[in-house]
């Protein structure tokens, strides 16, 4: 049995909380409390999702639809399956998290922080489950607005610079994914997406329309080389910013959505240089980061190197190769939101975010000290922990498709060891260096509630991670199954990459 309008309520209530939280801006404590309970009340429309919904099967569920713009074959059409089903949960999870991470944090402008907030997390819910193409342009660029104004209001003292450049990043990638957006209406007059999919496009066609999606969706990932933004939004924006970009994965679930099943072909013809994009931000990325000085730029370049497996696993057309790119996307998204709450605690409590301005942590902070060496081990990828899981079948399904790609990214796991555990001696251990360290209070009943259930989530995606693969392995074969065909009429001849498709044909379950 469906529920044909729990989605609607999944996007909606936060947008209608946050503009009515709005309301209190003369009470700071008021505005809290409504903005906590719209949060809450956002999360209850996870239950019936995740009950009822029907794991063996990888067609949308949930469906609604609602004609919208009939004249132009624009609709309100909602649907979840497998993949978007655990971006929504992460959604509404992730909303909450911020909510109790900055109860103290934030002072000023308290009820436009949340509303924000609120917002944005109805414009995310709407991206992932947005079935119509127009109405995922819609929610993808309203999403942009509180974001800029969540970076540039309660951001530090370049904030300002770190959110225009941000926003124009982002606004110029959306531009042109307009554009593929209408070219495909002009072809199946429709904004349906399972319609596009169906689109038998010649192989110039696809070619633009990849390039097109591309530059929206490597900017989100980000990919290298347009990831110049990030480090800027994680050292100057707010941590919730941080988090909230950090946890929701838009980038990657557009490539998986959009880009592969619509336009095959020239995902085909592309892959090689994917690959190589990929791997040079998994190394490039882990170099860079062992350089910082920054806590939170390290991080940043760790989501670089991080998100190059992602990009890896979609382009390697393989089963176990996509469905490691989604857990890793789920579970990164936890993993260095963790990460970033760590260093926002110390941050907030010293004001200072570099690494030489710690030392010895552990000696006053024993309960974040063990949180943070806990997130740390997932972000190395322990067994165990949900880091492993994902970057486990990505490079497996890299070496299945090629040997040397598999094993040029799977210096990660050397790297990522590098890095973060460089970072956690000169942070964490040692003796204390700094009065400020000396001062430092560990965390108090609040913080440590929202650290054990971050780790839960953490310890739950890598012990059994079953549960999540399962669910969404019907509708990765159903992607993979619409990448893996080509949609040439069958008298087209194009330059694909034919020798990579076929490899993965045959490699590929199903």
């Amino acid at each position: 049995m469906h529920l044909p309008s729990v989605l609607s309520f999944l996007i909606w209530i936060p947008v209608v909380s946050g503009i009515f939280v709005l309301t209190f801006s003369a009470s700071a404590t008021l505005a809290r409390a409504v903005a906590m309970f719209g949060a809450i009340l956002s999360l209850l429309p996870v239950v019936p999702l995740l009950s009822r919904f029907d794991a063996s099967s990888g067609a949308m569920q949930f469906v609604e639809r609602v004609e919208w713009l009939p004249q132009f074959g624009i609709s309100y059409h909602l649907g979840v399956d497998g993949i978007s089903l655990w971006f929504t949960v992460l959604t509404a999870v992730t909303t909450l998290i911020v909510f109790v991470a900055s109860w103290q944090a934030v002072t000023k402008q308290v009820a436009q922080y949340y509303g924000a907030f609120l917002v944005l997390s109805g414009c995310m819910q709407g991206v992932f489950a947005s079935l119509d193409g127009l109405l995922f342009f819609v929610f993808f660029e309203a999403s942009l607005i509180p974001l800029y104004l969540l970076i540039g209001t309660w951001g530090a003292e370049r904030r300002v610079y770190a959110a225009i450049r941000f926003f124009f990043f982002s606004l110029l990638g959306s531009l042109a994914m307009l554009a593929a957006l209408i070219y495909l209406w002009t072809q199946a007059h429709t904004f349906d997406i399972d319609a596009w999919r169906h689109l038998k496009l010649g192989f110039t066609p696809q070619i633009v329309v990849f390039v097109c999606f591309l530059a929206a969706f490597s900017v989100k990932v980000p990919m290298w080389p347009v990831h110049t933004w990030l480090p800027d939004v994680n050292a100057e924006g707010p941590t919730g910013a941080a988090i909230l970009l950090g946890m929701l994965k838009i980038g990657g679930y557009g490539m998986l959505r959009y880009v592969l099943p619509i336009v095959p072909d020239a995902s085909h013809f592309f892959a090689p240089a994917m690959i190589a994009l990929a791997l040079v931000a998994v190394i490039y990325g882990s170099l860079v980061a062992l350089v910082q000085t920054d806590m939170r730029k390290l991080l940043a370049y760790s989501a670089v190197a991080h998100m190059g497996l992602v990009t890896l696993g979609l382009f390697t057309f393989d089963r176990m190769g996509t469905e490691g790119a989604v857990v890793q996307m789920l579970s990164y998204g936890i993993v260095s939101g963790a990460m970033l709450l760590c260093t926002g605690v110390l941050v907030e409590r010293t004001k200072n975010g570099s690494i030489d301005a710690y030392g010895g942590v552990a000696n006053t902070m024993p309960r974040f000290a063990v949180c943070a060496m806990l997130f740390s081990m997932a972000n190395v990828g322990l067994p165990g922990t949900s880091g492993f899981v994902g970057e486990f079948l990505v490079l497996m399904g890299a070496i299945r498709v090629n040997f040397w790609i598999g094993a040029i990214a799977a210096s990660s796991l050397i790297l990522s060891a590098a890095y973060t555990l460089w970072m956690v001696k000169r942070v964490i251990f040692g003796a204390v260096k700094h009065e400020r360290v000396a001062k430092l209070r560990d965390l108090g009943k609040r913080e440590f509630a929202l650290f054990g259930a971050m780790a839960v989530l953490v310890l739950a995606i890598g012990v059994h991670p079953k549960t999540f693969t399962d669910a969404m392995g019907p509708s990765v074969e159903g992607l993979l199954s619409a990448a893996l065909g080509s949609s040439l009429p069958a008298d087209a001849s194009a330059p694909s990459y034919d020798a990579h498709r076929e490899t993965v044909s045959e490699r590929a379950p199903g």
